[in-house]
């Protein structure tokens, strides 16, 4: 086995994870992780947690969606008592074919999804992280050879997590003493209110309110958004490549969207309900050791020189004591490249031009 997966899985349970002995865990293990899964399970052992697997497989899902008739049962028992009694939630994704699930009717992944609100909300609750084991089909995706996307999953993820937390909390004190962000590019010109929220250091670590392993980001929760903005970078969602989505903000909410490709994918995430028209999270990439698209939100989204914003669901890490933010059964992100052109700023203040921040050199205020 490459010395990197037992890395990957020290950083991923140490780190990440925060695992301490008797931590009940449950380790989600989709297709083509086994390897990893192998690594984190000794690392599991080593510090005497508890731990349970499942196997996650984008043809097992689809064999039973398209099977079923779509009235989902809300919240199945079974598959809420295991979420709301773990401590933590591993998902090593990977897969064989990132397209598996892309002939299921929309109407029936809405419908799942709605029924499975409880499910999400207990899965929250843990100390869940998320994180990617380099297969052949996310190489594939990604236009690399195997190798080539080995190194780049492994320089992403195995980085020095600390000092980024250092330098990403540069732009966590901008967000959290601001009230208003502009974003201004080709075919975008938006502001979202900010006032009130807490803006997280996602540094790969649950110490941090982090879920992701690689992160490298700073989101918040914004609000009141006004304007346009158009996401350049594409992506896969729901097996279907979206490109060139150009999304028209009023009073807060989508009253015009378009896509160059697969709009209809587009339209039926927002008409997922009422929340999926409204953003739920502003992010701002700060990860250099990812230096190329993949088409893999996991990588794309904490790329420099990017910022995202996801519609639906708002992150409660986000937001005031005892404060709802948007709620909807989706969150989904959407990507675009800030490396030329374009400027953010916080309350008129420029903080990143052309991909850099006001810190680092060659800035341009």
């Amino acid at each position: 086995m490459d010395d990197r997966i037992h890395e990957h899985a020290e950083v991923l349970v140490d780190w990440s994870a925060q695992v301490e002995a008797g931590d009940d865990v449950v380790v989600n293990v989709s297709e083509g992780a086994h390897e990893l899964a192998v690594a984190v399970a000794e690392e599991l052992g080593t510090r005497g947690a508890n731990m349970v697997t499942l196997y996650s497989s984008g043809e097992v899902s689809r064999a039973y969606l398209r099977a079923h008739d779509g009235d989902f049962e809300a919240d199945p028992d079974h598959e809420l008592a295991l979420v709301e009694n773990a401590d933590v939630v591993l998902s090593l994704g990977g897969g064989r074919n990132t397209s598996a699930t892309a002939d299921v009717p929309g109407e029936k992944r809405q419908a799942k999804s709605k029924a499975s609100q409880g499910i999400r909300e207990a899965y929250m609750d843990t100390d869940w992280v998320s994180t990617v084991h380099p297969t052949r089909s996310l190489a594939q995706q990604a236009g690399m050879a195997y190798e080539e996307y080995q190194d780049f999953v492994y320089d992403a993820v195995l980085r020095d997590w600390e000092s980024l937390a250092d330098e990403m909390a540069k732009m966590k004190e901008i967000l959290d003493d601001g009230s208003e962000v502009r974003v201004v590019k080709a075919d975008t010109d938006i502001t979202m209110s900010i006032e009130g929220r807490t803006a997280v250091n996602s540094a790969a670590s649950v110490r941090y309110d982090s879920h992701n392993l690689p992160s490298g980001e700073v989101f918040t929760a914004p609000y009141d958004t006004e304007g346009e903005v158009f996401f350049d970078v594409p992506m896969t969602f729901r097996g279907k490549q979206v490109r060139d989505v150009h999304l028209t903000f009023e009073d807060g909410e989508v009253v015009d969207y378009s896509a160059g490709e697969n709009e209809a994918v587009l339209a039926e995430i927002l008409e997922t309900d009422e929340g999926a028209r409204r953003l739920g999270e502003l992010g701002i990439g700060m990860n250099r050791g990812i230096d190329r698209f993949t088409d893999n939100i996991l990588f794309d989204e904490k790329m420099g020189d990017t910022i995202h914003m996801a519609v639906g669901r708002a992150y409660d890490s986000n937001l005031p004591e005892g404060e709802s933010g948007n709620q909807s059964a989706v969150h989904v992100d959407m990507i675009t490249d800030m490396s030329e052109d374009s400027f953010m700023a916080v309350d008129g203040e420029v903080v990143q031009r052309n991909g850099t921040f006001r810190w680092e050199d060659g800035f341009e205020g």
